[in-house]
């Protein structure tokens, strides 16, 4: 996504948390293109050394392999820093159902970490990933920032306690923070593989190997699926927003429109049937459905319309011709 349109100071340094995995990556790609210095800071335990190695030259960019728990990495990864994109975190509700303490140990300890280095290093404004899965048991839809559930798993306590501590570190030392609830963002660098993968990258691999995927649940689930450039979008309107009552908040990132995981499943057969005409003919298994799990979610980006001028171009049907093309272009044996 070319974001020059939207006036981002070439001048300034930008420090990306988990630099290296999927939105991270992107993050970084984009900001270099704008012509700011970007510094990584992962210690790929998820995130993948591929998505940053187109850019690993560029007289703009610096990789430190480090990990967020040491609070001594997270200094240096701050200094001369103007801004950071807290992306760096262990997702996956499974996995933190799995083992709740690295989740926690990443997610909270990692986070009190970066926190405590951006205040230090004086940088102008913390952004960082929040979650949709901070809306919890909440049946409300759609779900709008001020009225939240109760958690439903690990993964989502550790996302709330973020929020927690960003507000009272810009209560008490006075650092600019915005926190942005990420609902089920999707595009090129989500990895298809392994036990926590994503649905739609995993739907994609399936297909593509003319296997059967596997929704959790009869289909009728739904989410706001949000593609990438939406959150390029959102992470840069974060660091430039002026108004007053931008910062020290948290906003939902998405597109604003639901689709069930029995429409999303036929739309990335259909998209891919165009490249594969067997793709047709798999049919779709349904399994279990998980732990932790919320029905439905569907994001209200009124606030971030309003104090951000967060505009997404992509919604889900031209963000996923946009992904599927990608992954036929890259998941290829």
């Amino acid at each position: 996504m070319a974001i020059k349109k939207l006036n981002l100071d070439p001048n300034y340094s930008i420090l990306i948390t988990g630099g290296a995995g999927f939105i991270g990556s992107n993050l970084s790609k984009a900001l270099l293109e704008n012509g700011n210095k970007v510094r990584v800071l992962d210690n790929l335990a998820t995130g993948q050394m591929k998505n940053i190695t187109p850019i690993l030259e560029h007289p703009n960019f610096e990789f430190i392999e480090g990990d967020i728990r040491d609070l001594k990495t997270c200094h240096k990864a701050c200094e001369e820093i103007d801004y950071v994109l807290h992306q760096a975190a262990l997702g996956s509700v499974p996995r933190s159902i799995n083992d709740p303490i690295t989740s926690n140990e990443v997610n909270v300890s990692g986070f009190l970490n970066m926190l405590i280095a951006a205040r230090d290093a004086k940088v102008k404004r913390f952004v960082y990933a929040a979650s949709s899965s901070t809306y919890g048991d909440s049946e409300a839809l759609p779900k709008v920032e001020e009225k939240i559930g109760k958690p439903l798993s690990p993964y989502a306590i550790t996302k709330y306690v973020n929020e927690l501590y960003a507000d009272v570190f810009s209560k008490t030392y006075g650092i600019e923070t915005i926190g942005l609830r990420y609902f089920n963002v999707f595009g090129r660098h989500q990895d298809p593989k392994g036990a926590y993968a994503a649905v739609i990258p995993k739907f994609v691999l399936s297909f593509m190997n003319h296997q059967s995927p596997t929704i959790n649940g009869d289909g009728s689930y739904s989410r706001d699926f949000t593609y990438i450039d939406n959150v390029l979008e959102a992470n840069v309107r974060a660091i430039i927003a002026t108004k007053p009552e931008a910062t020290n908040t948290i906003y939902n990132v998405a597109y604003g429109e639901r689709t069930t995981l029995n429409e999303l499943v036929q739309l990335v057969k259909n998209y891919l049937t165009e490249f594969d005409a067997e793709i047709g003919k798999v049919d779709i298994i349904y399994g279990q459905e998980r732990a932790g799990d919320i029905p439905h979610s569907l994001a209200s980006i009124d606030k971030a319309r309003n104090n951000l001028g967060y505009n997404p171009q992509f919604d889900i049907k031209t963000g996923l011709k946009e992904a599927v093309k990608w992954y036929w272009k890259n998941l290829q044996p």
